[in-house]
């Protein structure tokens, strides 16, 4: 039987492609002859190519010693912390020819905190022929040289700044300026000042631009009740393009109503508020004034707004405390968050073995108190106050009865430590104390007035929590030997380690002395 051969369809075959292989023209090694590039396998073209050529390989990077601030080419500076990615991106962005490469990897070296050097580690890729993609890892020096920037040059020189911020509380004592202070600090809002002096009654802080003014006074509003006003003064105008020139000032003037302080409002506002009693205590001030009747513990807060439409002066302040000592307390049944009501009898200090005069009264501290406890309060039998709210209040008998005779207003702790024997502290801002430098007896009443403020930070928890403590390196041995020597303070309020910072400064100080 025979068969046609040219009818029978025969099966293709789909035979690879076989690819030419050649060897390396410098080295031997065999490679792909349609992929290669020059006759060169990809370790020859890594030796024989440089894909970071003209690339700089040092540079100069400039830095203010005043504000510790970054130049960043033409004319700008910018912050930034040592090792951190906005120095890194402006260190990239100072090299010559990076833009030719792809960047993959950049990263810092370590060098000597003193040298004044930064390395810089960078890896980038760029295609050297054809297909072929080549990765290459080099180091970058930087020398750090110093430059004064133009703000922190017109500092140096009087009547430079464009904008200033007065802040004035007239209170008898400056605890409300130190808690200031510390939130300026914790928060960095005085870090554009070029400036700041210590005035009568509040602080004057100067300030290169407007804007930077303006963005403080915002902050002061945030966390103070205050009252700002705004005024202008025309330094110079060219008449040919009518361009001004002008200074800013912006007045900030605080609540004179401060922790701790006995209020006597007038009836309209008590009423208006809550209805709350007239004769209250401040037990918080934030961006409102936060009132409490020891009596009833009903609370209230008073706006800043609407204190401002008929301000009011604090009743007594702290400097008019007087202690009592606790005789006997009975708990009631009233409680409000961490105030719990309480009946008192007390005896003031002072009569204990002269006469067997006592007192009865309510408060709001019977979370704390005990029998035995000294307790500080406002003494009003017998105190005259040249208030018309109080005298308002006198002759309406709203509040219950009477008058009380005396409103407690925290507990007292004996200390017979020295203040230095503490293992916290706290920063403060370095000020310009101008022609008002401080006497004898004003250096003591501050002295006092701060010693008063670390105390207030001791007892008050929620107070803690809004600042910023550290460790004290140097005094916690002598705080651990005065703390073991002695145990007469154990009932004074202790402040946990871990709620304390590291001060790195005082670190990098002690470490430059060793």
């Amino acid at each position: 039987m025979s068969m046609d051969l040219d009818s029978v369809a025969l099966p293709s075959v789909h035979r690879p492609q076989q690819s030419a292989t050649i060897l390396c023209c410098n080295c031997g090694a065999p490679i792909d002859g349609t992929q290669s590039a020059g006759a060169l396998c990809y370790d020859c073209i890594k030796l024989t190519t440089d894909v970071s050529e003209g690339i700089q390989r040092e540079g100069v990077i400039h830095t203010c010693r005043d504000c510790e601030r970054w130049l960043s080419p033409p004319s700008q500076w910018v912050t930034a912390a040592m090792e951190s990615r906005e120095l890194l991106a402006l260190c990239l962005k100072k090299l010559r020819g990076l833009n030719k490469v792809r960047i993959i990897d950049a990263s810092f070296l370590w060098t000597e905190p003193h040298s004044r050097r930064v390395k810089v580690k960078i890896t980038v890729q760029q295609e050297a022929y054809e297909g072929t993609i080549l990765q290459q890892t080099f180091e970058v020096e930087y020398v750090v040289a110093y430059q004064q920037c133009p703000e922190c040059a017109k500092s140096y020189t009087p009547n430079t700044w464009r904008a200033s911020v007065q802040v004035r509380q007239k209170v008898p004592h400056k605890r409300t300026f130190l808690y200031l202070e510390q939130l300026l600090l914790k928060h960095g809002a005085h870090k554009d000042t070029i400036n700041i002096k210590e005035v009568k009654d509040g602080l004057d802080f100067y300030f290169a631009q407007r804007n930077h003014a303006e963005k403080f006074v915002d902050f002061l509003t945030s966390v103070t009740p205050v009252r700002v006003k705004k005024s202008q003064e025309l330094i110079s105008m060219d008449v040919h393009t009518s361009t001004k020139s002008y200074k800013f000032t912006y007045s900030c003037e605080l609540l004179p109503i401060c922790k701790d302080d006995l209020v006597a409002l007038p009836l309209k506002l008590a009423k208006s508020i809550g209805n709350i009693s007239p004769l209250s205590l401040c037990y918080r001030i934030g961006t409102s004034v936060n009132l409490i009747d020891p009596n009833t513990l009903q609370t209230a807060d008073l706006p800043s707004a609407i204190y401002w439409r008929a301000p009011f002066k604090s009743l007594a302040d702290v400097k008019e405390l007087v202690e009592f000592i606790v005789l006997d307390i009975e708990p009631t049944a009233t409680q409000n968050g961490r105030f719990f009501g309480a009946e008192v009898t007390v005896a003031r200090a002072s009569d204990l073995g002269v006469n067997d005069t006592t007192y009865f009264c309510r408060t709001h501290l019977g979370g704390v108190l005990h029998a035995g406890d000294s307790v500080l309060g406002y003494h009003l039998t017998g105190t005259n106050f040249n208030n018309p709210q109080f005298e308002e209040l006198e002759q309406n008998n709203t509040y219950g009865s009477t008058i009380p005779d005396v409103l407690l207003v925290k507990k007292y702790y004996a200390r017979k430590k020295k203040p230095k024997a503490r293992s916290w502290k706290l920063k403060r801002m370095e000020k310009d104390e101008g022609e008002l430098l401080p006497k004898k007896a004003d250096q003591e009443r501050m002295d006092a007035d701060y010693e008063m403020f670390l105390r207030d930070v001791e007892e008050d928890s929620e107070l803690r929590q809004t600042l910023a403590l550290y460790k004290a390196q140097q005094q916690r041995r002598a705080a651990d030997e005065m703390s073991m020597a002695t145990s007469a303070d154990d009932e004074v309020p202790q402040i946990n380690m871990d709620e304390l910072l590291e001060d790195f400064d005082e670190l990098n100080v002690n470490d430059m002395e060793s």
